[in-house]
């Protein structure tokens, strides 16, 4: 194996250990880093990319992305419900500044746009 596909295959690790924080850390997206990941086994290892794409959580994740450019309202939910506690809960109990308190809050209300910005996925369509 070439040095190029070890180069990928760890970067796809990385971007895949990032998408497993992302899904307990709303700040983190945890769409993207597993489309990159796939991206980067795809081009390190065909075994690691089938693995990824068959897994039974993360690939529904790519699959339903990748084919409805959407997002299940469950997520959808869970996502900006777990962001906000996590960012008002910052904001307030860590943080005594009124300015770290409004640039929390600032990128609170963008991720929530980003992720609200992408159509629902109906329950009948997801993989």
């Amino acid at each position: 194996m070439q040095f190029k596909n070890h180069l990928f295959i760890a970067l796809g690790f990385i971007t895949l250990i990032l998408a497993i924080v992302g899904i307990f850390i709303p700040l983190l997206p945890t769409t993207p880093f597993l489309l990159l990941s796939a991206a980067l086994f795809f081009r390190g290892s065909q075994k690691l990319y089938d693995w990824l794409i068959n897994h039974k959580i993360f690939g529904t994740y790519i699959r339903n992305f990748r084919e409805y450019k959407a997002i299940p309202l469950s997520t959808k939910v869970f996502a900006v419900s777990a962001l906000w506690a996590m960012i008002l809960s910052t904001a307030f109990i860590v943080f005594d500044r009124w300015l770290i308190r409004g640039i929390l809050i600032s990128i609170a209300i963008g991720v929530t746009i980003h992720i609200l910005h992408y159509k629902t996925l109906r329950e009948e369509k997801q993989g």
